[in-house]
């Protein structure tokens, strides 16, 4: 009771509309003790299934069906080969991998493809089948799996999603084997991009994203279970495709132009202040 009045008396950073499934208004409150911002009201968990019911949430799907959805393909290509190359270097070689939230397993398939034992977890019905159909067999939960199972830990654009998120890390570093390494990428709300489409910029993606991270943030919520940061990168295509979508909530229009536009001034704006759309923060197992 206590948590949650001090959760009320936490400012409001902004307010945004859920645009892709119900419309309805959500408030992201400032945590001060980890340099984050906290979705309210958090929906259910046993709710939370039917924010992810709509067509228009690519993650789930491999439809090509628009000028849009073609082009997120074509960069999600040339992204696996760029993930697969860095777990690859990280490891020395190939080894087991835990991707949680697969997804519709491509990533999990390309690891395959180099040499990797796969493992993945994905809640979505659907997204498994079209997995399945890859020959990536998908879990449900990882309290199935072993301690230390795991040479290298993704989450690819998840993090955000997980419902209980002290819980989450806490079995990472369960899974993980000593000196293993957990990858995280996740939208960054300190870019610029972010703070030009406010409460319009579409990584906020509420009430899907449940947290929305800072640097310090990642850094101290991992730290505390001993998983230390060695490497952020940025992921320069992220500011292009949020910034797309960001102007259609703001404007019902897919200005590609101006879309260009402020992607292209996040990312110049980022190499002075390191603050990119989004990250992949790359942390070691003590």
């Amino acid at each position: 009771m206590e948590e949650k009045k001090q959760k009320e008396e936490q400012p409001i950073f902004v307010s945004c509309k859920d645009h892709t499934v119900s419309g309805e208004t959500f408030h992201l409150i400032s945590d001060t003790n980890y340099d984050m911002l906290v979705t309210t009201p958090k929906p259910k968990e046993e709710d939370l299934g039917k924010y992810y019911e709509s067509e228009d949430y690519i993650s789930h799907t491999d439809n090509k069906r628009s000028l849009f959805e073609k082009v997120y393909h074509l960069v999600k290509s040339y992204a696996l080969r760029k993930k697969v190359g860095l777990i690859t270097k990280l490891n020395n070689g190939s080894g087991t991998i835990l991707d949680i939230g697969a997804g519709t397993g491509d990533f999990l398939s390309k690891a395959k493809n180099g040499g990797w034992t796969v493992s993945g977890i994905e809640p979505n019905e659907q997204a498994k089948q079209l997995a399945q159909q890859k020959e990536v067999l998908l879990h449900t939960k990882t309290d199935e799996f072993e301690d230390h199972s795991f040479d290298i830990i993704t989450l690819w654009h998840v993090l955000e999603h997980v419902p209980d998120l002290q819980h989450q890390i806490q079995e990472i570093k369960r899974l993980l084997k000593p000196g293993g390494y957990v990858i995280v990428a996740v939208p960054n709300f300190k870019s610029y991009d972010a703070t030009h489409y406010k409460s319009f910029w579409a990584a906020f993606d509420v009430p899907r994203h449940l947290w929305h991270f800072s640097k310090n943030a990642i850094q101290k919520l991992f730290a505390e279970q001993g998983l230390n940061l060695t490497q952020t990168l940025p992921m320069h295509f992220d500011a292009y495709y949020v910034s797309l979508l960001s102007e259609k909530y703001k404007t019902s229009k897919m200005n590609f132009l101006s879309a260009f536009w402020i992607g292209f001034r996040s990312n110049i704006k980022a190499i002075r202040s390191k603050e990119y759309s989004s990250h992949v923060y790359v942390l070691k197992n003590s």
